[in-house]
């Protein structure tokens, strides 16, 4: 059985990602709006959060995350290299799939994560 667990993206769903990336270690934006309070409630609904980012692959990067989100006093559960099991996963540069694939194509080709648009 999955835990109730959801899993955020960590740039450009929790740290507003402005600035283009420069490595791992640096994070220079500040989280998007209202994401704090967000992940306050559904902890406190009782799921566990679970950020999953690239960054994470190395120990610095990790740890930058760390920093970051205590900085902000964002509270999270664990932080990730590589997807984990969830019952949902909050990504800015997803697209959810709904059964028809016949409409991916066109849905890849006109993407654009919601700080492009």
């Amino acid at each position: 059985m999955v835990k109730r667990t959801v899993v955020f993206d960590f740039d450009g769903v929790i740290h507003s990602y402005i600035r283009p990336f420069k490595s791992a270690e640096i994070i220079p934006d500040e989280p998007v709006n209202g994401i704090k309070e967000a992940i306050d409630e559904i902890r406190k609904a009782g799921y566990e959060v679970v950020v999953v980012s690239s960054r994470a692959s190395s120990e610095a990067g990790k740890k930058a995350i760390d920093a970051y989100l205590n900085h902000y006093e964002i509270r999270v559960d664990d932080i990730e290299f590589e997807k984990v099991p969830a019952i949902c996963y909050i990504d800015d540069r997803a697209i959810c799939f709904e059964g028809d694939p016949s409409s991916l194509l066109r849905q890849i080709r006109s993407f654009k994560p919601w700080h492009k648009k």
